[in-house]
């Protein structure tokens, strides 16, 4: 596997070109302004209704409507929600698309599951730094950057992929390494990742973890910091240097009582489970149900979101962040 640094890209390839990057949320606010702070000038395209209209005008950004901007632009990076790009590039985006444009995207969702599909003249590509893009800016910010995935779907003209490691430097991943990968399985893993793992996995062990102890008789509060608080200083020994450098950190008390019963609570039957969650991303099981969940108002999602609020440690958490002012630092 090649990895690619800032030597491997040219970011004078973006310079020609007028560049929309349509949405402005946790992504396309890193994009805009990374690109911006590289010298690569940028059209943010919004709803005129939109609130973050203002925010990418002071920010020193050119807003136009999403229309607008894909009108005006030849090359254009969707980072809007999965489920609203269909419908937004329907209606605004396809209209305008000229042979030789370049269509960009920071997650392959619409394009692996056929939501769109573009036509054969214009180039796709994909850049998807693998972080949360409020990471993307800060890191950029303090001259260093997040890793990157690029994968080519359509190259007509050739040179998309020198294009993707152009945007990729400018938005700094260059910087920390850039990979080649493909739409499929970028989706596929990302998506595995966040249900089996990151976000649903992880979420779950500590709700669990957390009751276990309530139930148990002991203090809330305690049994916050224990499955809680105390996650993130884990969670960073895994990211400075994986499991070894986890269990060289912590007592060998710990690191005894962590083999053993870890396997007890992650069993066979979670990795038998796993295997079926993959199963529903890969043939797009979980790709119609979240777009069907969507289409027909979030019921599911609704009260999804009203059980986690009301959990005892969102309870007990929110009074014990409330002490820690260092954590209210903004971005």
């Amino acid at each position: 596997m090649k990895v690619y640094y800032e030597a491997d890209a040219n970011l004078d390839l973006l310079k020609d070109k007028k560049i929309a990057v349509l949405g402005y949320g946790s992504q396309g606010h890193a994009h805009s302004l990374n690109l911006k702070d590289s010298g690569i000038p940028v059209v943010v395209g919004l709803r005129k209704d939109s609130l973050s209209w203002k925010k990418a005008e002071d920010a020193g950004l050119t807003v136009k409507t999403v229309a607008e901007a894909s009108e005006w632009a030849n090359v254009i990076m969707l980072l809007l929600p999965d489920q609203n790009q269909k419908s937004i590039y329907d209606a605004e985006v396809a209209p305008y698309l000229k042979s030789g444009d370049t269509l960009a995207f920071g997650h392959g969702f619409n394009i692996h599951y056929k939501q769109i599909i573009p036509p054969a003249d214009v180039n796709v590509m994909m850049i998807a730094p693998k972080s949360p893009g409020h990471l993307v800016r800060r890191t950029y910010q303090q001259g260093s950057g997040v890793p990157c995935l690029i994968a080519i779907n359509q190259d007509p003209s050739g040179a998309t992929k020198d294009l993707a490691l152009a945007w990729a430097k400018g938005i700094g991943g260059a910087k920390a390494g850039v990979i080649e990968t493909n739409f499929k399985d970028e989706t596929e893993t990302d998506l595995f990742g966040e249900q089996a793992v990151l976000c649903g996995g992880s979420a779950e062990l500590i709700k669990m973890g957390f009751e276990t102890l309530v139930e148990a008789g002991y203090p809330p509060e305690l049994a916050y910091f224990e499955c809680m608080h105390e996650m993130k200083l884990i969670v960073d020994l895994y990211y400075e240097g994986g499991l070894s450098r986890m269990n060289y950190s912590v007592s060998d008390t710990a690191e005894y009582g962590g083999m053993t019963r870890g396997p007890r609570v992650v069993t066979q039957a979670a990795k038998q489970e796993m295997k079926k969650i993959l199963t529903e991303v890969q043939d797009g099981t979980f790709a119609r149900e979240w777009l069907a969940e969507y289409n027909a108002g979030q019921p599911n999602m609704n009260q999804l979101r009203k059980a986690n609020k009301e959990h005892p440690i969102e309870v007990v958490g929110a009074k014990l962040r409330g002490m820690m002012s260092w954590l209210f630092k903004k971005d």
